[in-house]
């Protein structure tokens, strides 16, 4: 990677984003520990959006309580007195506990308390999907509508599938959706059979081992899109050399080089950088020529009508009541898909956690490299599922760690000694750190490999 090839704009949006994203699912988590404290009597001493080791970019005190800003945008955490946290404050431990404490609430009120933050992330996620329905609806590309076929990359053409290939089953079930391919194929847990249609004729394509875990590395994990033909919808920004393209015409060849779809004429472009090429267009009966210049990047800077449009989607429109149950439906789903990933990472030999692990780098690149609020709050929102089931996992350091201990406390009315809890805090910090070095070192590779 080179300085002049990095892409500034798209580093800036991704960065942009994910502070947006991460400020709003931290401050919301960690607001539900701050009311309910301060809902049962608890004295809250600090409330802090990102961590702030040796120095605060902003802080202010109000009350009690000291409201602050940190440097370090990992995560974020408020200070409860008499609680031991992120903070390890023993010597306040050692005092006689007060009856503002943590320490001093009965144990069902403890648990609340641990459990907000979670549970806040987790509706919070319901609400911005039920949001994102009502907004923009939801899309779906039904597989009957895909009469032109598939369009494969390179990893899918070495395991057999071919341009054109119509996929009708998974494992011996139907795909309806073309989501519902992708889905069939990355949860599985075992040797893929892919039935297809090719030419009219039906065949199977069975995938080999090993498939799934070259595709989790490959830089492009697109493996296919619809195919469709290349119908100009705009031109604008095109530099034209001789002749003009109308809206509607259809490019059927580049250089008297001759094809049909969208992916045909992207290979057919691929090394033509800032030179004039000729693009054959279909208008009406006849055939035009008509002469471009390209940039750098190969772009001849028209505007293609939407694949949508040509192959033909299933749009659905929600009311806004209608998009609540809808939402709540979508976020149990997600989760549920979370939840089978982590399963096959420690079940499945095809998915592997040096493959599939990633820190902020890998978390900052979902964003797309461009500022789209869907695909922003689509993000958010599934961030904010996976903030939740990871919170409540039951790891010292996190809230489930902490909810755990109050269950137990709970069930045998014995409470654990502060010495253990201080001991199981540490614990729990250096397992997360060492992850989180783990991650980021996964990811610093991957810039290089």
């Amino acid at each position: 990677m080179t300085l002049l090839a990095f892409n500034w704009s798209a580093f800036g949006a991704n960065v942009g984003q994910f502070i947006l994203s991460f400020s709003i699912l931290i401050a919301l988590h960690e607001f539900g520990h701050f009311i309910t404290a301060k809902w049962f009597g608890c004295r809250v001493e600090k409330f802090y959006l990102f961590f702030n080791p040796w120095f605060s970019l902003w802080k202010k005190k109000i009350g009690e309580t000291e409201y602050g800003i940190g440097w370090v945008p990992l995560g974020g955490y408020v200070k409860i007195s008499g609680m031991i946290d992120e903070s390890m404050d023993k010597e306040a431990m050692k005092q006689p506990a007060q009856p503002w404490e943590f320490r001093s609430k009965p144990a069902w009120q403890r648990l609340i308390i641990m459990l907000a933050g979670v549970i806040i992330n987790f509706v919070l996620a319901l609400f911005i999907f039920a949001m994102i329905l009502f907004v923009w609806g939801e899309e779906k590309t039904p597989m009957q509508n895909l009469r032109y076929g598939i369009a494969v990359d390179s990893l899918a053409k070495s395991v057999g599938l071919k341009d054109g290939d119509l996929i009708r089953s998974v494992n011996g079930k139907k795909v309806v959706y073309l989501d519902d391919l992708r889905k069939g194929m990355f949860f599985s847990d075992k040797q893929i059979e892919l039935g297809v249609k090719r030419a009219g004729m039906d065949t199977t394509i069975v995938l080999p081992s090993g498939f799934l875990s070259k595709l989790t590395r490959a830089k492009s994990a697109q493996l296919f899109t619809a195919r469709f033909p290349v119908i100009i919808d705009e031109d604008k920004e095109v530099k034209y050399v001789s002749g003009k393209l109308e809206k509607g015409d259809t490019i059927i060849g580049l250089n008297n080089q001759y094809f049909q779809y969208f992916d045909q004429y992207i290979a057919a472009k691929k090394d033509l950088k800032n030179q004039d090429i000729t693009l054959h267009a279909l208008r009406g009966k006849d055939t035009v020529n008509v002469v471009v210049m390209t940039d750098e990047n190969t772009a001849t800077k028209f505007v293609p009508r939407n694949p949508g449009e040509i192959i033909g989607l299933e749009m659905i429109h929600y009311s806004f009541f209608e998009a609540i149950p809808a939402g709540i439906k979508y976020g149990v789903n997600k989760l549920a898909e979370y939840v089978e990933g982590i399963k096959l990472l420690f079940t499945s030999k095809e998915h592997k956690v040096s493959d599939n692990l990633g820190s902020v780098i890998s978390i900052g690149k979902t964003f797309g490299g461009t500022w789209d609020w869907e695909r922003f709050w689509t993000m958010t929102g599934l961030f904010s599922i996976i903030l939740a089931f990871m919170n409540v996992l039951p790891i010292p350091a996190l809230d489930g760690g902490h909810a755990l201990f109050t269950l137990y406390e709970m069930i045998t009315g014995r409470k654990p000694g502060d010495k253990f809890m201080e001991y199981a805090q540490m614990a729990g910090m250096v397992l997360l750190l060492g992850l989180m070095a783990y991650a980021l070192g996964l990811d610093i590779f991957r810039l290089f490999r």
